[in-house]
């Protein structure tokens, strides 16, 4: 068996609601913030931090603007955001596929 690459779980990514970030972005696309805000049922401050290393990590890239006389703050996938994600999904999915593979090894019958 191949050994699991733990270090492709990137900690820009891995966090909850970082993970809800990206998983948002890349399924409905550019999103405001009070749109993230409610989806991932959070409060404004830690979502701020959150957006703002992922912006640093250059994995969301924000977009501001007036709406009538109200400011609008958007996010999107960038295309290296997108390559993180995707990297960190393959990575669990190959946890994945190791743990299920090992449940089905304990659930055989042994030989004697």
């Amino acid at each position: 068996m191949l050994p699991i690459d733990f270090n492709g779980l990137n900690a820009a990514v891995h966090g909850p609601l970082r993970l809800g970030v990206l998983t948002s972005l890349q399924l409905d696309g550019t999103l405001d913030f009070s749109t993230l805000k409610s989806r991932l049922d959070t409060a404004d401050g830690s979502l701020a931090m959150h957006l703002r290393r992922l912006e640093e990590e250059g994995y969301v890239a924000m977009t501001k603007e007036f709406v009538g006389r109200r400011p609008k703050t958007s996010y999107k996938l960038t295309t290296t955001g997108r390559r993180a994600l995707g990297d960190y999904l393959s990575t669990l999915r190959q946890l994945l596929d190791a743990m299920d593979a090992a449940m089905l090894r304990q659930q055989q019958p042994r030989k004697l």
